[in-house]
């Protein structure tokens, strides 16, 4: 059921020309960075973080839900009494400039697979808090990962994803592992020493990325797994953020050919 709906929205879509000489493939941005956490001190960098990333994602040119105008992202994180070091990413949704309820909704363990079942027909786009400093915690990765081909099938029919940081680190919200499981293909690794602006690419600056101080870096991307990179530290060349659009398969993405 939860296929059919995002297929009957696409043929939909099709069906009226939305998506003439362009091939369907879902947006992704996935960052080391924890913006969920900064955003909620109001940190001017982090907050345009979130906003070009989930501008990114949700691009109605690209993205065919928001094209038929399925305006919401559903984010995904705990509610537990924030431990030493973590924030309620809530608020650094809020203070990016979303509204809960209007812009987008939350989802917990206990409501994350009700939620991932509406991707497509409630929400054009799935954001995934950190599990350092935000409250992404095992509970809710198991479910994510458990649904990776739900949310694959939801990205391949035109769907958007940005995923914040998962290592472990901090309280160790996420200590089972499967740190970005929901696409299998990812792999990460804990960064070197580095504190520091971070090196904007060509492809960031195009997207409206900009250089940000990071001290807090949680986990490095150990490729780019079909995307493009957004930035690095220049200390030591690790890849911080990605983003791409294209056909997710179980090696990677498939860059959208030009249209």
């Amino acid at each position: 059921m939860k296929r059919l709906n995002v297929l009957f929205l696409v043929a939909m879509l099709g069906g009226i020309g939305m998506w003439s000489g362009s091939v369907l493939a879902g947006s992704i941005v996935l960052t080391g960075h924890d913006p969920d956490f900064h955003a909620a001190f109001g940190e001017p960098g982090e907050i345009l973080f979130n906003q070009k990333a989930i501008k990114f994602v949700m691009d109605p040119a690209f993205n065919s839900f928001k094209a038929g105008g399925v305006n919401k992202f559903l984010f995904v994180e705990s509610q537990i009494p924030p431990p030493g070091g973590h924030v309620d990413g809530l608020g650094g949704m809020t203070n990016s400039g979303y509204t809960l309820g209007t812009d987008f909704d939350l989802a917990t363990a206990a409501t994350l697979n009700t939620a991932l079942n509406k991707l497509g027909t409630t929400y054009s786009a799935l954001v995934v808090g950190s599990d350092f400093g935000g409250l992404l915690t095992q509970a809710e990765l198991n479910i994510l990962n458990a649904r990776s081909p739900d949310i694959i099938s939801f990205l391949n029919a035109g769907g958007g994803l940005y995923a914040m940081a998962e290592s472990n680190l901090g309280a160790g919200l996420t200590p089972g592992g499967g740190q970005f499981g929901f696409l299998p293909f990812v792999a990460t690794t804990t960064p070197l020493n580095y504190c520091g602006p971070v090196s904007v690419t060509a492809f960031g600056t195009s997207n409206g990325f900009t250089n940000i101080d990071v001290c807090s870096d949680h986990n490095v991307f150990t490729g780019t797994f079909g995307l493009s990179i957004i930035d690095t530290h220049p200390g030591t060349g690790e890849i911080s953020s990605l983003a791409g659009r294209g056909v997710t398969t179980p090696g990677g993405v498939v860059p959208e050919p030009s249209t």
